[in-house]
């Protein structure tokens, strides 16, 4: 509780400085963020009491029954004294943890950058309500904005506060479940600020080879499932190949009204997005065409590129210096500590992946 109101405490003191210098709707929406991660912690119950609760299904005990185990296993993986993260578990009441609300301009796939003094800018808003994000995503409409949202079933705050178990988490199967659990731990052994994309990527590859250790995926699943990784990559790849040619098209228009955009972008997906993809997936033997069944517009097209970020090699660069995981790992961290002391100007991930440039 005196965390809580810690945190509350400095909340209110930031939303009153920025008062002096950014709009009372920022403050408001910051303010009520703040609530709402609150509320995740206050309503956080520990693990213990929990499974002791006979009005708790069994379904939802065994899955924070998992997550402990995932937790103990990522910890003595590393030789890691284990953080007080998912000690506790809140009960939400609605599905997802967080809605993000990204919108485009009619004409051009960019998304909306949305910034705060001392925070710096995101290309998205994250609202703890549906409803608050469907109202915020109906005002950008009205103003000719294009708008996705898009709920999120699994949040971290990244190491600024001990994370509670959320039944969001729930939604996922046992190995999804174990992979994102591996993935928000990873952060508490290593982040490094303000290499955001870095970060993300790290904690993405070794959360996936944990997983095959943990449940003991044999070699020949391993290449099946590699393949498969492959063949999405390049589905991927190629709705960034469309996407890009779409907005060059958009420039070459110069639109200015939302309607005849609106009417091209239909035209260019009946014409060349589906079909294109269409016989993509053909061409990699891909039984379920997942861009086929999505409903995109410029917010969603633009939400996925942001997403979808330049590939970083983890799995080249370690094959090339022929190492097991741990020590890959021991060889990052080791590199970190060299390029902290020489404080070069180039970012860390440049730095890191010289050896296969």
């Amino acid at each position: 509780m005196a965390l809580l109101l810690s945190q509350s405490f400095k909340l209110l003191i930031y939303s009153f400085a920025l008062l002096q210098i950014t709009s009372c709707a920022k403050v408001s929406y910051l303010w009520s963020q703040g609530l709402g991660q609150m509320s995740l912690f206050s309503k956080g119950r520990k693990n213990q009491l929990v499974l002791e609760d006979k009005l708790v299904a069994e379904r939802i005990k065994n899955k924070i029954r998992f997550i402990e185990t995932y937790k103990a296993y990522f910890y003595n993986y590393w030789k890691r004294t284990p953080t007080q993260i998912y000690s506790e578990t809140t009960i939400l009441d609605r599905d997802a943890v967080t809605y993000l609300v990204i919108a485009s301009a009619f004409n051009e796939i960019k998304p909306k950058k949305e910034c705060f003094p001392f925070m710096g800018c995101f290309p998205y808003l994250g609202f703890f309500s549906e409803k608050d994000a469907a109202e915020h995503a109906n005002i950008l409409q009205a103003q000719n904005w294009v708008t996705y949202v898009r709920p999120v079933y699994a949040y971290s705050t990244l190491g600024y506060f001990e994370d509670n178990i959320l039944s969001s988490f729930f939604k996922y199967n046992d190995e999804d479940l174990a992979e994102m659990i591996f993935h928000e731990l990873f952060h508490t052994i290593f982040f490094i600020k303000g290499e955001v994309d870095f970060n993300e990527a790290l904690a993405t590859y070794f959360s996936k080879e944990m997983v095959l250790d943990y449940f003991k995926v044999d070699v020949k699943s391993r290449e099946v499932r590699f393949e498969k990784a492959q063949k999405l990559k390049k589905l991927n790849e190629k709705i960034v190949e469309l996407t890009k040619r779409l907005n060059k098209s958009y420039k070459k228009k110069s639109f200015e009204k939302k309607e005849a955009a609106s009417v091209f972008f239909d035209s260019f997906m009946k014409g060349q997005f589906y079909p294109e993809l269409e016989s993509k997936c053909r061409e990699l033997e891909v039984s379920y065409c997942y861009p086929l069944k999505r409903k995109w517009n410029n917010a969603s097209l633009a939400a996925f590129l942001t997403y979808e970020k330049k590939n970083i090699s983890f799995e080249k660069l370690r094959n090339t210096l022929s190492l097991n995981l741990i020590d890959f790992y021991k060889y990052i961290e080791n590199e970190y500590e060299k390029y902290q002391k020489q404080k070069g100007k180039v970012s860390f991930s440049d730095q890191l992946f010289k050896p296969i440039l």
